[in-house]
């Protein structure tokens, strides 16, 4: 099969009519403000803010695509920066452009790579990375980066990051991913590699969402839809009304259960590519590291 570049890829996916749930789902869908702003009131982003600190300082939106993060967080009242170094119009630094001029939101916008950032040392108060690091060509050198760009104190939030039990595992998530026969530019990594990466660089781990912790991994699904996802297997034996009882979220044994269930689910989920979330945190004390 002849190799695409990942605009050609995603123009593909977009000409097909079988696949259109997944380009809206994907956010690849036109007009650009209009996917972008169902991103802004998603529950994956509404998710997302809820981790950062008071919007109105410097951002940093790594490896931002298409924009609908950075639009996300300019509308939110960050100052924004977007890194992207595909100058695409449809997937790159191109449709930033188009969508900040659309939006009358200031989207900044460089087109470097995140292992060499363009930025002077402690300049940003949040990094957001969507979908970002299992493409770095260097993962230990793109979070030794972000620790260096943010200011003491300052977050970076890692999402959907997909996420190996083994590293044999990674041809199969390879030969499941819709796109990947076309560009070849996915990757995953163990779920240790993401940590060590973050730890040595000398960030805090203050998070870690596993794939039903919380919509912003599990999302296209609602939370309703999650809830039935997970206590299917319960409803099946029981009922799905007095399984609706047990695990409800309106008394405490019900939040008790539900979350038991939850991380169960998620310790039994070996598939590859699975996704995960991280919430890290430059220590004040790291000012002088460097």
């Amino acid at each position: 099969m002849q190799q695409m570049s990942w605009e050609e890829s995603v123009q593909w996916l977009r000409d097909q009519k079988d696949q259109q749930a997944l380009v809206r789902a994907c956010y690849f869908d036109d007009p650009l403000q209009d996917a972008a702003e169902r991103f802004w009131a998603s529950t994956e982003w509404k998710a997302i803010a809820a981790l950062l600190p008071t919007p109105g300082g410097k951002a940093l939106d790594l490896g931002a695509g298409r924009g609908i993060s950075s639009y996300a967080m300019a509308r939110d009242g960050w100052d924004v920066t977007a890194l992207e170094p595909d100058p695409s119009m449809l997937v790159g630094a191109g449709a930033i452009h188009s969508l900040s001029a659309s939006s009358g939101l200031t989207i900044k916008v460089a087109g470097d790579y995140s292992e060499k950032l363009p930025f002077a040392d402690n300049t940003f108060d949040v990094v957001n990375a969507r979908q970002v690091l299992h493409h770095a060509r260097d993962l230990p050198q793109t979070c030794r980066e972000v620790f260096r760009v943010l200011k003491p104190g300052g977050v970076m939030i890692a999402t959907r990051e997909h996420v190996l039990s083994h590293r044999e595992d990674l041809q199969a998530f390879l030969d499941a991913h819709a796109l990947h026969k076309f560009y070849g530019g996915e990757n995953a990594f163990l779920l240790q590699e993401y940590l060590s990466a973050m730890t040595d660089a000398g960030l805090h781990l203050d998070q870690v969402l596993a794939p039903l912790d919380s919509p912003i991994n599990y999302f296209p699904m609602t939370p309703d839809q999650c809830f039935v996802h997970c206590t299917r297997p319960v409803a099946a034996m029981i009922g799905r009304p007095l399984t609706n009882l047990i695990f409800s979220s309106r008394h405490f044994i019900g939040r008790m259960l539900m979350k038991r269930l939850v991380a169960a689910l998620n310790a039994r989920d070996q598939t590859p590519g699975r996704l995960y979330s991280f919430l890290a945190v430059k220590p004040i004390a790291a000012s002088g590291r460097q």
